[in-house]
């Protein structure tokens, strides 16, 4: 690629873990999480990390939208956990998160498995005073240990079910019982069907205000396959009429744009079956850019 040292790229903005940033604190922090050996169908999950850093050369550290260049973000990318599957990889994570000291972290994962790992880290004793809004086509309340069971999995283990929201759950992509288990629970759906309707802002601050309660900390799942699958094919769960690319990467903005929002990750993007203009993986990239801006605004 030629270079303009008038138009920086994101890629030279997302520093490097070194001595002297390793205990201090950052802004953003960035993680990856290439777990796949659970997922319920083959996936070359594990690629995407190192995509997702890659593609980030693509872009600038600039909004024009938002007149914030993110270059003044202090983000620092704290590599990838080795073998982050079953109960040892997970056990990994939360070593990596726990030696980590910033006010935004994002995990790059990955199949959605590294939701729960990730958040049971980040929340430890908190638990039951955090809150969980996911961007996903699927209720992910299945039993077992999947990427098809993080939120199922993290309820177990304390966290309320009235503090979850889950945005963008696809018409025949779940099941009637799984869609009565998410009843029962008391999470709040917004269904894809809801959102034709309603500005983003919108529903993403009534989502904020159920998990959030009054300043709770907040963990937001953006699951890719939410996304209409045109505009996504590398992922394998996404469907025809998922929400467009723009509207995942204004969700990632308001996220990081709200205090209460203290993690994030990307979710269910095989790098190894995107097509060949790498489209899927060009948008983690962007929601990683879109959630800076929006933290450069808090």
């Amino acid at each position: 690629m030629s270079e303009d040292p008038l138009w920086p790229r994101a890629q030279q903005w997302l520093a490097a873990r070194d001595a002297a940033s390793a205990d201090s604190p950052v802004d953003l922090a960035v993680i990856g999480v290439p777990a796949h050996l659970t997922s319920i169908s083959p996936t070359s999950a594990d690629l995407t990390p190192a995509a997702i850093r890659a593609a980030l050369s693509r872009y600038s550290t600039y909004s024009w939208t938002h007149d914030v260049d993110v270059a003044h973000v202090r983000a620092v990318d704290f590599g990838d956990v080795q073998e982050p599957d079953y109960e040892l990889g997970e056990a990994r994570v939360a070593e990596l998160v726990e030696s980590i000291n910033a006010r935004v972290l994002v995990a790059l994962g990955g199949d959605n498995s590294i939701t729960f790992s990730v958040c049971n880290a980040m929340w430890a004793e908190r638990i039951g005073t955090a809150g969980l809004i996911t961007l996903d086509a699927h209720h992910d309340l299945r039993d077992g240990i999947s990427n098809g069971s993080p939120v199922r999995r993290l309820i177990e283990a304390g966290l309320a079910g009235d503090r979850v929201v889950q945005i963008g759950i696809a018409d025949f992509s779940n099941s009637p019982q799984y869609a009565a288990r998410a009843r029962e629970l008391g999470i709040t759906v917004i269904p894809r069907s809801a959102l034709r309707n309603r500005p983003i802002a919108d529903v993403m601050a009534e989502a904020l205000d159920i998990a959030g309660g009054a300043g709770g900390q907040v963990h937001v799942d953006l699951d890719v396959d939410v996304c209409d699958r045109a505009e996504v094919p590398g992922c394998p769960a996404a469907a025809p009429g998922g929400i467009g690319a723009d509207e995942l990467r204004q969700f990632a903005f308001l996220a990081g744009r709200d205090d209460r929002v203290a993690s994030m990750d990307i979710t269910e993007i095989d790098a190894g079956a995107d097509a060949a203009d790498g489209r899927t993986v060009r948008l983690g990239a962007l929601c990683v850019l879109e959630a800076a801006a929006g933290l450069a605004l808090r």
